[in-house]
């Protein structure tokens, strides 16, 4: 869907209605972005929440300089990132990054083990945020090197070179596996 109205939304128009097709269209999309940062299933639903509530405070203000995608990622992590600034997530979880909780299989989950093995997925969730962020955001999510520079605020060779580095850790994690079982 090319949401190219967006770019000229004025007061008159049903944001409601606007922001039902955002989440259609765009929801399962920001929702995995909030998982694959976060490792957490309750706090992405949180954070996918917060996101369309933002969209739907901001929506006369989206200007257009990027896609509607990459616009509802970037609050997306900006989200992300505030959550992990809070003072209420330093004092609950002092060391690192969030743990992921086990749960049952997610139908996202259960989505992905049919697109890829689980070693797969258990490679890319062990690399460090920097290079899983890049990773995810250029083969799940389809965004160009300028794209992902834009979002991330970064150079195109920064991206470059973080996306080859999660290439190769990935590589040498599954052949260290595959070498495990034989």
């Amino acid at each position: 869907m090319a949401f190219e109205y967006l770019k000229s939304l004025s007061g008159g128009m049903d944001r409601s209605c606007v922001l039902s097709e955002l989440m259609g269209a765009y929801g399962e999309d920001v929702w995995n972005y909030a998982f694959f940062l976060t490792r957490d299933h309750a706090l992405s639903d949180d954070i996918t929440q917060d996101v369309f509530v933002k969209v739907y405070e901001k929506m006369y203000s989206f200007r257009g300089e990027s896609s509607v995608r990459t616009w509802l990622l970037a609050i997306t992590r900006n989200l992300v990132r505030d959550h992990w600034r809070s003072a209420w997530f330093r004092r609950v979880i002092p060391f690192g990054s969030p743990k992921r909780e086990e749960h049952g299989p997610s139908a996202e989950s259960l989505a992905v083990s049919s697109l890829v093995t689980e070693e797969v997925w258990a490679a890319v969730l062990a690399l460090p945020r920097k290079l899983r962020e890049v990773l995810l955001l250029h083969a799940h999510h389809g965004l160009s090197h300028a794209e992902i520079a834009a979002l991330l605020d970064l150079s195109q060779g920064t991206v470059k070179s973080r996306l080859s580095r999660a290439r190769v850790k990935v590589s040498k994690e599954l052949d260290r596996e595959g070498g495990e079982r034989t």
